[in-house]
C-alpha cells in the first residue's frame, strides 16, 4: 500500500497543534517588502491540516517502510553497515551534550574537549599516526582534507612539479574526485591476476610527477594487499607520500596499523568503523590522522591540554585552515568514543576478528552456488560475480539485488568495483549472528535456484515493497524532485 502525502490527507479546519497568539507587533512584516516579487508569494503557503493523530500514525507508518540495522541484515559491501549499540544513543542524547553551543567559552566545555582530545589520542593509538584533525564531516571530506595536506605538503617545499595522484582501478568512487578538486590529475594503477596492485605498474608510474598513492587496505575486493610494505618503499623512494582510505579499517583495527604500514595520511570513517549511525546523507565523521612529516599542515584550531586545560590552539602558521563551520560532528566524535571505551582494545580486536570471519563463513558457503572471482585471503569482505547467470538466464545483480528485497534483506553493493563482471559486494560485519548469516546464506541459494528455473520472477522483484521496481534511467534523466 502507498502512503499518501500529509498534503493528501489534508482537511481544511484540522489541526495538530494550537500555537499560542502572537505576542510581537506585526510591523515585523515590513523587513519583507524589500524581497524581489519573483520571490515573494502571491497567496499563503499551502500547508496540510492534519490532526496529530493523523501525523503520528503517518510518521509510524512510515517509519515501518524503511530498512536498516535494527530491523535487518545491512550487507552493503564497503560501507561497513554494523549494528549501532545503544549506549552510545543514550550518551549522546544527554542535555549536558546537547544543549549546548560551539561558541561558548572553553572554560564552560571542558567535558566535551576531553572527548575529542582523547579521542584523538584512541584514534592516533588504533592508527599507529601522531595526531589528526576531527573538523572533516564525512569520509569524502576526510579524503578531500589529507589530500589538501599532500599539496600543501609539496607547496612548502616548492615541489609543484608533482601534480598528479595515483589510485588503483579497484579504488573508491571519491578517491578521485577527492583528488580532481584538489586539482591533482589523476593516474589509474591496473590489479594483477589476485586482485592487488600490480606492483610493476605501479612502480612504472612512480615519476617527479606523483605526488601521493591513494590506497585501500583491505581494498574494495577484501584483500588485504600482502606487498603492502614494498608499495610503501617504492613510494616513499619516488619522493611521494602514501594516502589511506580508511573504509576499511573494520577489518584490521587492533591487528594492524596503517601507520605501521608507512602511510603518511588516512581517513576514518567513525560512522563505519566505530559504530555511529549513518546513511542518507548524514550524520557522519572523517577525522584525518597523520604523521610527523604532515601534522603542521592539520587543520585548525587543534585540540590541545594545557595547564589550564584543555583548549583550542589557533597559532599553526602552516595550517590548510578551517575545513568546516566550527569544530566537526561533535555527537557523532561522543557515540565514537563510548564505542571505543567500551569495546577496550580487547574488543576491537574481537571485532575485526569476527567481520573476517563471518565473510569468509559467507563465501565459502555460496561458493557452490555463486562465482567468486577473488578468493585469496579474503577479509572482511568479498565480490560474487553473476556474469554466468546473466549469460545463462538473462538475470543480472541488480535482479538478484532486487529479489533480496523481497527475502527481508538490504540488497549488497552492486556493480562495483568496476573490475568484476555483474558485482555483487557483500560485507556481513560482525554484528551477525551464525543464525542471522545461514539465514541470509538460505536466501542467496533460493535466489540462485528461481534464477535458473524461473528468471522471470526475479525481472519482477521486488513485489513486497510498497512501489515495485523503479526505472532508474527515467529517474536520472527526468528527475521530478517536486510536488
Amino acid at each position: 500500500m502507498i502512503e499518501p502525502l500529509l498534503i493528501d490527507k489534508s482537511k481544511k479546519g484540522r489541526l495538530a497543534y494550537c500555537y499560542p497568539p502572537l505576542d510581537l507587533p506585526r510591523s515585523f512584516d515590513h523587513e519583507f517588502e524589500h524581497l524581489p516579487s519573483h520571490l515573494q508569494r502571491e497567496g499563503g503557503a499551502r500547508l496540510p491540516e492534519v490532526s496529530e493523530l493523523d501525523v503520528v500514525r503517518h510518521f509510524t507508518r512510515l517509519s515501518g517502510m524503511v530498512h536498516g540495522v535494527d530491523n535487518g541484515m545491512y550487507p552493503l559491501g564497503s560501507c561497513t553497515m554494523k549494528y549501532n549499540p545503544k549506549l552510545g544513543e543514550e550518551i549522546a542524547q544527554m542535555a549536558q551534550f546537547t544543549q549546548i553551543h560551539p561558541l561558548q567559552d572553553t572554560s564552560t566545555v571542558q567535558g566535551c574537549l576531553s572527548v575529542m582530545y582523547n579521542l584523538l589520542e584512541d584514534l592516533s593509538s588504533i592508527t599507529g599516526m601522531s595526531w589528526g584533525s576531527l573538523q572533516p564531516c564525512a569520509g569524502s571530506h576526510g579524503e578531500y582534507t589529507g589530500l589538501k595536506l599532500i599539496r600543501s605538503y609539496f607547496l612548502k617545499r616548492g615541489d609543484l612539479n608533482r601534480t598528479k595522484v595515483l589510485i588503483p582501478v579497484s579504488a573508491h568512487g571519491t578517491n578521485p574526485a577527492s583528488a580532481a578538486v584538489n586539482g591533482f590529475d589523476v593516474v589509474e594503477v591496473a590489479s594483477n591476476r589476485k586482485g592487488l596492485v600490480d606492483l610493476d605498474g605501479l612502480k612504472s608510474r612512480l615519476t617527479d610527477e606523483v605526488a601521493a598513492l591513494m590506497l585501500t587496505n583491505p581494498n574494495t575486493l577484501g584483500l588485504f594487499e600482502e606487498d603492502i610494505l614494498k608499495i610503501s618503499e617504492a613510494v616513499h623512494e619516488a619522493g611521494a607520500l602514501l594516502y589511506y582510505d580508511g573504509a576499511n579499517l573494520n577489518a584490521i583495527m587492533g591487528k594492524a596499523r596503517p601507520g605501521d604500514m608507512g602511510f603518511d595520511v588516512l581517513h576514518l570513517n567513525l560512522h563505519k568503523t566505530f559504530s555511529t549511525p549513518h546513511g542518507g546523507g548524514g550524520p557522519g565523521s572523517g577525522p584525518v590522522m597523520v604523521n610527523d612529516l604532515l601534522r603542521p599542515f592539520l587543520p585548525k584550531p587543534d585540540i590541545v591540554l594545557r595547564e589550564g586545560g584543555y583548549a583550542f590552539d589557533w597559532d599553526q602558521a602552516d595550517s590548510i585552515g578551517k575545513v568546516s563551520m566550527f569544530w566537526g560532528n561533535f555527537l557523532v566524535f561522543l557515540r565514537a568514543y563510548v564505542y571505543i571505551l567500551r569495546m577496550g582494545s580487547e574488543g576491537l580486536r574481537a571485532a575485526a576478528n569476527h567481520a573476517v570471519l563471518n565473510a569468509n563463513y559467507l563465501a565459502k558457503k555460496l561458493k557452490p552456488y555463486y562465482e567468486i572471482p577473488y578468493t585469496g585471503g579474503i577479509m572482511h569482505e568479498f565480490v560474487i560475480s553473476v556474469k554466468n547467470y546473466k549469460e545463462q538466464y538473462g538475470v543480472t545483480a541488480e535482479d538478484f539485488a532486487k529479489a533480496l528485497i523481497d527475502e527481508g534483506y538490504h540488497p549488497p553493493t552492486v556493480y562495483f568495483p568496476l573490475i568484476v563482471d555483474e558485482a555483487l559486494m557483500i560485507e556481513p560485519t560482525e554484528s551477525e549472528s551464525l543464525e542471522n548469516l545461514d539465514a541470509f546464506i538460505d536466501a542467496m541459494i533460493r535466489i540462485a535456484k528461481r534464477a535458473k528455473s524461473d528468471p522471470g520472477s526475479l525481472k519482477k522483484a521486488p513485489i513486497s515493497t510498497p512501489v515495485g521496481r523503479l526505472d532508474q534511467v527515467k529517474a536520472v534523466k527526468e528527475a521530478r524532485v517536486r510536488y
